[in-house]
């Protein structure tokens, strides 16, 4: 059981320090299709800011931010879209995450490039970070939360 702290101090800081780690995981996100990180990395901070949250806020007080119950729900629509946007090529004519065979209209190939390997970064970091969250939710369990 994470019982949180009392310290109005240590809970600004966790509040402050997670919402600079959230923006900063936004931008390995967005910019992972084209520079170093990408979903992983970006779905690790986006974790390492929940758990900031609920070591510094407690675990009640902080279901705010991913309630425990839908983490592995948002975990699974993070793979699903991972798994769709492949299926998607595969379905027109290409192979599995060939990027450049999808049925949008008139895009150009280095358009649809850049976007479906965005949606395929969003996926992976949802997928991360809702799972990480999941573990650390389990592992925090107490004998009477089980």
């Amino acid at each position: 059981m994470i019982p949180g702290t009392n310290s109005s101090v240590v809970r600004l800081s966790c509040r402050v320090v997670a919402r600079v780690i959230q923006v900063f995981a936004v931008y390995v996100v967005v910019h992972g299709h084209y520079s170093p990180g990408g979903g992983f990395q970006g779905g690790g901070l986006l974790a390492a800011a929940v758990i900031l949250m609920r070591i510094g806020e407690g675990k009640q007080a902080s279901q705010f931010e991913l309630p425990s119950r839908h983490a592995l729900l948002i975990g699974s629509f993070g793979a699903l879209i991972f798994f769709l946007s492949g299926v998607v090529n595969a379905l027109s004519g290409g192979r599995y995450l060939q990027y450049d065979k999808q049925p949008f209209g008139s895009l150009s190939p280095a358009d649809l490039h850049y976007w479906q390997i965005l949606v395929v970064e969003v996926g992976v970091a949802l997928a991360v970070m809702a799972i990480l969250v999941a573990i650390f939710d389990k592992m925090m369990e107490g004998p009477d939360d089980a």
